[in-house]
């Protein structure tokens, strides 16, 4: 039967920790977060069933079952790392690794990152989705977008830009319900909810003292919240550019003039906090202030 072996990233990063005493030091010689290095260490200590660190404060210790793996562990890299490779060539690739939310790459990241990519074709990109609100660590990239209130403890933070919320029906709702002329009217409705667009700050600009809405379906991605609306299932909160390509289309209507001209979740740009940036990340960072500072 096959053995299940520990992940070698894992044994890369107990190796690395165990070396400095650190789990911040350590990330920062893998290009990696403390996060993901505390991840990975999790990982081998879960397949271990032993402790290899004793935590205390921002310091670690070995343990003794540790100091004694950390032995067997040395060894194992190093065969790894001295064997022959005739055929390997050495790539200084630069490349730049971003997190961001779903809706907001598919409506306002990927439309924009040709430009990006002409401007800087040596430098590689990977993309990887996660949930606003849900990610609240940043994992193995060196940048993420998160749609949040922007308050990330330890984290450099860039906000890139503020859109307006306002509500939007599909035609074909509309016409299932009595008249919706004002506000007020929306008492007929069902409002979709979203912990990403709650309704009640939208509520206090429209002058209507409403709880926030605690029945009815929720949908906690901006993008399926307007496939929601769309398909008719009642009334929800959008943005201009998630929105206007369904608008010009019919496939939704603005309801009012009202909107919530700064809602309490935004678009920020996050990451590690460190002495010195890579030159291809600062120059993607840049890129993206730039790029959305107009909106």
């Amino acid at each position: 039967m096959a053995t299940r072996l520990p992940p070698v990233h894992a044994l890369s990063a107990f190796e690395a920790a165990a070396r400095f005493g650190s789990f911040a030091v350590a990330a920062e010689e893998l290009c990696i977060t403390p996060s993901a290095l505390s991840h990975r260490i999790r990982l081998l200590e879960e397949h271990l069933c032993e402790r290899v660190f004793v935590r205390e404060g921002r310091s670690v210790t070995l343990t003794e079952f540790g100091r004694r793996y950390l032995d067997v562990v040395r060894a194992a890299l190093r065969t790894l790392s001295d064997f022959p490779l005739p055929n390997k060539t050495t790539q200084n690739q630069m490349r730049v690794k971003v997190t961001v939310p779903p809706t907001f790459a598919r409506y306002m990241f990927m439309p924009r990152l040709a430009e990006f990519m002409a401007e800087y074709p040596d430098i590689e990109v990977e993309v990887y989705l996660f949930v606003p609100l849900y990610d609240l660590s940043l994992s193995e990239s060196d940048v993420e977008v998160r749609f949040g209130a922007g308050e990330y403890p330890n984290l450099v933070t860039k906000k890139l830009f503020v859109e307006p919320s306002f509500a939007v029906a599909s035609p074909a709702y509309l016409k299932t319900i009595p008249p919706v002329k004002t506000p007020e009217d929306l008492r007929h409705a069902r409002l979709l909810r979203s912990a990403l667009e709650p309704w009640q700050p939208w509520f206090e600009v429209a002058g209507l003292d409403w709880a926030e809405p605690t029945r009815g379906l929720r949908v906690d991605d901006l993008g399926l919240l307007l496939e929601a609306v769309k398909h008719g299932h009642g009334v929800g909160l959008t943005r201009q550019h998630f929105a206007q390509d369904m608008i010009d289309n019919g496939d939704v209507v603005r309801l009012f003039d009202t909107q919530l001209a700064s809602p309490p979740h935004a678009y920020y740009l996050v990451h590690e906090a460190q002495p010195s940036l890579r030159p291809e990340v600062q120059l993607f960072i840049d890129w993206m202030q730039s790029a959305y500072q107009v909106i």
